[in-house]
């Protein structure tokens, strides 16, 4: 059964460059990006503990990752093998995780989502721990060659206008600093959400309430990716 799990502590981590550990409370994770290339099926991640004199215990688990329009599903797998998904790291230790495809993918990305849980001690008397989670992606390249391939439309309904992506391609971008700009005014979609396009996936970005969009002119685009600088025009049309 498909879950939703709130995923936006492993946005913020997401950003971080494949070289850069991420570090919170007890814990310090490398890397914060798992990519596995074409004909890959394995790879680590370590966790190291911190100087505070206790060890740090700890799970991980693993899901297959999905996006529908504005929301993100997790859905727990055995497609990776996590070795060990349970462990208490001493202060000053490094524990290697270590990760196993069990398929290689087929002509198109397999995206996963690996769930990293602090697990804290029993709370003294008066006092809350809070537990730490980290969500690191995993991506696994086919032995073909894949890319994005994104589109862009404006949609009107109930709720609000939304700037819509659509990622028909066969491998995921990274897609931030979005802007529509109409003549001297620009517009930009609100919120803080994940900047990960999967591939065969739809992403919805809400634009603000009270802006007016031009009714055939059309709209310019512009915003940074993985695959480079996007710069398109994406047409407005009628509200319903």
């Amino acid at each position: 059964m498909l879950r939703r799990v709130g995923i936006g502590c492993a946005s913020a981590i997401a950003l971080c460059l494949v070289t850069e550990p991420a570090s919170a409370q007890a814990l310090t994770v490398m890397p914060v990006i798992i990519q596995l290339q074409p004909g890959q099926l394995a790879a680590t991640i370590s966790i190291s503990g911190q100087s505070d004199g206790r060890a740090t215990p700890y799970q991980v688990r693993a899901f297959v990752w999905s996006q529908d329009g504005d929301s993100e599903r997790l859905e727990p797998t055995d497609d990776l093998v996590l070795s060990p998904p349970l462990g208490s790291i001493p202060p000053n230790a490094t524990q290697i995780v270590r990760i196993l495809a069990r398929h290689p993918p087929q002509n198109r990305e397999a995206v996963y989502r690996i769930l990293l849980d602090q697990i804290p001690p029993p709370s003294a008397p008066g006092t809350v721990r809070m537990a730490l989670r980290l969500s690191l992606p995993v991506f696994l390249e086919p032995a073909t060659r894949v890319a994005p391939h994104l589109e862009w439309r404006i949609e009107h309904d109930a709720n609000g206008v939304w700037l819509v992506a659509i990622n028909d391609g066969s491998r995921h971008d990274r897609v931030h600093d979005i802007l529509l700009s109409a003549g001297a005014a620009t517009i930009k979609p609100e919120g803080d959400s994940s900047p990960y396009l999967l591939a065969g996936a739809t992403r919805r970005f809400r634009l603000p309430r009270d802006v007016v969009l031009p009714d055939a002119a059309g709209l310019r685009l512009t915003a940074q990716s993985e695959s480079g600088k996007i710069d398109v025009l994406v047409r407005s049309p009628q509200k319903p």
